[in-house]
């Protein structure tokens, strides 16, 4: 061990440009490497030990990252909490994770000074600026040394899932013991995998919330090995394209409706951004439709991976090579990884057919902080499920079908919308597109889409013929949708996931069985 880590990197070079914020303040490795030093002598001085939890409430920037790199070093469990919460939603995770101190930026000051009720008022802190009820965090910090704490180690980052059902619960895994540069340099075998390399000249681009792990972690991950974070405060499609160029991204962590709405740009827009920097732009969180990952790979080149995992642990990665040779997969098993795809009793299925995913990483355990009846209902021996369906073709490859929540049981039959929307999503005139199954007397659940028209197309019946037609000849006609419903905005988390949930609950009201 030896060369990688923010800590380390930033002693030997404290003059490198770390981050820069969405403003375009730049920020270097040295005075970050201050502030995080500080922060952990103060949070010492408020009596925080090891194994103790800090929340945050803080958008993309510096100050939330300095919260991260803080409990990294000090032997701290980071949970940055999801801003768009509520604040009874909010002291629920701050309760739950049983933190030590609580940092909110004055953004989201509403919310979280409502979220603050589940902690004593002298472990509350406004980061920067002023929020009532509030510390200002200058009192944790000021005057304290600006050097290394003693006793470093090892933290980790907690983060909690959007769980679809009930309460969001904490991913927690035994903290590590090594020094903290060690452990960072350990985490950098995640980008390693895809070929990414550690040092300059390299910059990563965050572009969605820091509160996702996989933003947390490939972000992380790129700084420990040395490369510029540029934040984005809010995505939009032809910024992304600007802060590319100005900043020479070599790598970055995308979804796909990024993509449908980058290729939504008018071609003269496209064409004015050099990108020809670009690496390793990695995406992930939801399938990609074939036509849509296609056409990245003929713009960006081969510089496209894609990879499906879990906060959990474990996952697959399809290099833009294994893409092309196996259109629609989501790759083969990382090296330290296993995949298992089982039938509802739990046996192996055969190959080609779908069951529900179960993947284990080598020697990495966790536990939903609370829950152990949800962790041991998750698992079988010892690999998880998040409850996704998928089946392995003859040379290993993973492909998506859906959720096993998500699954349409129509006159007995399966069907998964994930492959509908694919379709759907194709059209010139869809924005965004969801799937979804509705009450049906005589065959269960019938097919409902919901679709957000692109810019200049006009909702309606019309609308609605001209998609079901495209599909004639690419979908089966028991999988096309009974009826096509029109919205203005996709209900969507910053990071693409779809809130499926808020689009199916009116059809299903006053059910029994809400699926």
């Amino acid at each position: 061990m030896g060369t990688l880590g923010f800590w380390r990197l930033a002693q030997a070079d404290p003059e490198w440009i770390a981050a820069v914020d969405p403003d375009g303040t730049e920020h270097r490795a040295g005075d970050l490497l201050a502030r995080c030093n500080r922060l952990v002598h103060g949070l010492r001085e408020l009596g925080l030990r090891p194994g103790d939890g800090i929340c945050g409430l803080m958008p993309n920037g510096v100050d939330g990252l300095v919260l991260y790199l803080a409990a990294l070093q000090a032997g701290w469990y980071y949970t940055p909490v999801n801003w768009h919460l509520t604040g009874p939603e909010i002291a629920y995770i701050v309760a739950d994770s049983e933190a030590k101190a609580f940092f909110v930026h004055p953004r989201h000051a509403a919310e979280g000074t409502r979220g603050a009720e589940a902690i004593a008022p002298e472990r509350r802190f406004a980061v920067p600026g002023d929020i009532p009820g509030f510390r200002p965090i200058g009192e944790l910090t000021d005057g304290r040394p600006d050097t290394a704490p003693a006793d470093r180690t090892a933290g980790a980052t907690m983060h909690y899932t959007s769980g679809t059902t009930g309460k969001p619960k904490g991913v927690r895994r035994p903290l590590s013991g090594l020094d903290p540069d060690d452990g960072a340099e350990l985490m950098t075998g995640l980008l390693a995998l895809f070929g990414i390399t550690p040092g300059r000249p390299n910059a990563h681009l965050v572009t969605s919330p820091s509160y996702h792990t996989a933003v947390t972690q490939f972000g992380g991950t790129a700084l420990h090995m040395g490369h510029t974070l540029v934040y984005m405060d809010r995505w939009d499609a032809e910024e992304t394209l600007r802060l590319c160029e100005r900043h020479r991204i070599t790598n970055s962590h995308l979804v796909p409706t990024h993509f449908k709405r980058l290729l939504a740009l008018p071609e003269e827009t496209r064409d004015r951004y050099d990108l020809s920097s670009l690496r390793w732009m990695i995406h992930a969180a939801a399938p990609c439709p074939v036509p849509v990952k296609r056409a990245m790979l003929d713009w960006w080149g081969d510089c496209v991976y894609e990879y499906y995992a879990a906060t959990e642990g474990g996952g697959t990665l399809a290099t833009p090579q294994d893409w092309r040779a196996h259109p629609g997969t989501v790759g083969k098993a990382w090296p330290i990884s296993e995949l298992l795809i089982v039938d509802d009793t739990g046996e192996p299925v055969p190959t080609g057919t779908p069951g529900t995913i179960y993947m284990k990483m080598l020697g990495v355990s966790f536990e939903y902080k609370g829950d152990p009846a949800k962790t041991e209902a998750s698992r079988l021996k010892d690999h998880f499920t998040v409850g996704d369906i998928g089946y392995l073709d003859d040379d290993g490859f993973l492909y998506l079908c859906d959720r096993k929540a998500d699954m349409i049981i129509s006159g007995g039959a399966n069907i998964y919308p994930a492959e509908i929307e694919n379709e759907i999503m194709v059209h010139p005139k869809v924005a965004d597109v969801a799937v979804f199954g509705i009450p049906d007397d005589e065959w269960g659940e019938q097919i409902k889409a919901v679709v957000e028209p692109a810019p200049g197309a006009e909702p309606g019946p019309e609308l609605a013929a001209e998609i079901l037609a495209s599909l004639e000849g690419r979908l089966a006609r028991m999988k096309w949708p009974k009826t096509i419903d029109f919205i203005a905005e996709m209900p969507r988390e910053p990071n693409g996931k779809l809130l499926k949930r808020k689009l199916r609950a009116p059809y299903w009201e006053g059910r029994e069985r809400a699926i």
